[in-house]
């Protein structure tokens, strides 16, 4: 039912120098897609960044990596998350402060950033339907997945706990 996940990594910096980004440095995300980075649109001088300095970067996971990346996200946050996390369409994401937690190694030139994790999910042949070239249609509601369902799975497949 996972479709894929995409991981946001912040890595703003509070000096002159380009922040150390982890697509610069992919060795947290190794076994991964290079992660592309973001930058900055404007400078906002209370949080020392500035217009086009790399503040973060993301990258997509499918299939059984991104599986194997969400139980170790899951971990850390104990299984559980807020019936808030998870979206109308079916979707729902969380973030963890450190990581570190994950199990990576620290590396000093880079420092410990926060991550977030967040997780399309979709039936098996729902995508199809909407993104072929021939007699493109849209998805029926019957195949869209629903919050409930979503949280159904988290709570089956994990074993997790929804808290209010």
């Amino acid at each position: 039912m996972v479709t894929q996940g995409c991981w946001w990594c912040g890595a703003a910096s509070g000096s002159c120098e380009p922040a150390p980004c982890w697509s610069c440095e992919p060795a947290p995300f190794q076994p991964y897609p290079r992660p592309s980075s973001r930058v900055a649109r404007f400078t906002v001088r209370t949080f020392g960044i500035r217009r086009n300095e790399k503040i973060a970067c993301h990258v997509t996971i499918r299939g059984e990596k991104a599986e194997e990346l969400l139980e170790r996200g899951l971990k850390v946050k104990e299984y559980e998350l807020r019936k808030s996390n998870f979206s109308n369409t079916g979707n729902f994401g969380f973030g963890i402060m450190e990581h570190i937690d994950l199990g990576l190694k620290y590396n000093p030139s880079t420092g410990i950033y926060g991550m977030d994790f967040f997780v399309v999910m979709r039936r098996a042949g729902g995508g199809r339907v909407a993104k072929r070239r021939a007699k493109r249609s849209k998805i029926g509601f019957q195949h869209k997945c629903t919050k409930a369902e979503t949280q159904k799975w988290f709570v089956d497949k994990y074993e997790g706990i929804l808290t209010k």
